[in-house]
């Protein structure tokens, strides 16, 4: 069982949207947050890490990783970052998991970028044992979430008595106002060797499953959020059989695990492509605890995937799928290969 100290964080975004509830007469007001997750796909600075297998992104390398294309592909991610969610909450996200980061250096230079800068996002990361050295991290406003603790929980996978070195699951604690949350941002492993790597992710979901009981025997209904890319549908059995998640928010008690992005990938929606067919391992899942519209804090209220026509490829090969850096060894300056996934959680104005 993971310790008490290996459980606790909050997320959220502070500001001053009302939203209305379809109450009788006095229609009620809400606070609404945001939450996100974004794989920056291969965000690497250019300087040799000999620790690491980083030699593709160098100016010497297989992709002529420049200082120039480094600076262009900061500024490419900042700018999507600017955007998630302001339709709806004019501050923009309070918290982003992010995937696919070299190290804490690229992320220091990413919220230093002109399109979130004056949100003075700080950062929570931990150097992984991932051969190619990619990272999972986590960018906050500390305006609007209070970090406690965070760890890096090693993810144990075996291939032949050998361990797999893969991505630690990020786990963070914090509050927001009086709410405390529990995120954990995950990578889990790719599915690069075929169906032999079914059992790696579902070892990051037994991982994931774990925690949050562990957190739940601590303080029932908990506060929980898995976010991340999971490198499986919603459907599949590692979300399904092991995390348990449920597509109908009203069966979250059977399990305490909802999981909305089921129902989107039932309809077709997708955050990312391969051979013409769309998956959505980038997903946000929520514990029971968030659930809940008549707890004291916030609750959830919808998930989306951005996927505005600026990240979309819009010709070529390719044409429709995410626009990414590279289209195969050819640089084109695009975003990731991966759309962000997001929720919006709502807290009524007159709750404490």
């Amino acid at each position: 069982m993971i310790s008490n100290k290996t459980i606790l964080f909050i997320l959220i975004i502070t500001v001053g949207l009302n939203v209305k509830s379809n109450t009788q007469n006095n229609a009620q007001k809400y606070k609404m947050v945001a939450v996100g997750f974004y794989n920056l796909e291969n965000l690497f600075d250019t300087e040799n890490d000999t620790l690491i297998n980083d030699e593709e992104f160098l100016p010497q390398g297989a992709r002529a990783w420049t200082t120039e294309r480094y600076q262009e592909k900061s500024a490419n991610m900042a700018y999507v970052i600017s955007q998630i969610g302001i339709e709806n909450v004019k501050q923009g996200l309070s918290i982003l998991g992010v995937s696919e980061i070299e190290n804490r250096r690229v992320l220091e230079d990413l919220v230093k970028q002109p399109a979130i800068a004056d949100r003075k996002y700080e950062i929570i990361h931990y150097n992984s044992p991932d051969g190619r050295g990619v990272d999972v991290g986590l960018l906050y406003n500390p305006k609007h979430f209070r970090p406690l603790h965070s760890i890096a929980i090693p993810l144990m996978i075996f291939d032949e008595g050998v361990r797999r070195n893969t991505r630690d699951v990020l786990y963070i604690k914090g509050m927001m106002e009086t709410d405390t949350l529990h995120i954990l941002v995950n990578h889990w492993p790719s599915r690069g060797g075929g169906p032999v790597t079914v059992k790696h992710r579902n070892s990051g979901a037994k991982l994931c499953r774990n925690v949050i009981d562990s957190i739940n025997q601590v303080v029932p209904n908990s506060k929980v959020i898995v976010m991340g890319d999971l490198n499986d549908d919603p459907t599949n059995e590692s979300i399904k059989s092991y995390l348990r998640a449920v597509s109908n928010i009203k069966d979250v008690k059977k399990t305490g695990i909802f999981n909305p992005y089921e129902d989107m990938f039932r309809r077709g929606l997708g955050s990312n492509a391969y051979q013409d067919a769309w998956s959505l391992f980038d997903q946000v899942i929520i514990s029971k605890g968030l659930c809940d519209k008549d707890n004291d804090g916030y609750s959830y209220f919808k998930a989306n995937i951005f996927n505005k026509a600026f990240l979309v490829q819009p010709s070529g090969q390719y044409k429709g799928y995410p626009f990414r850096t590279f289209s195969g060894d050819k640089y084109q300056g695009g975003y990731s290969d991966h759309f962000p996934s997001y929720i919006y959680m709502i807290k009524p104005l007159d709750a404490k």
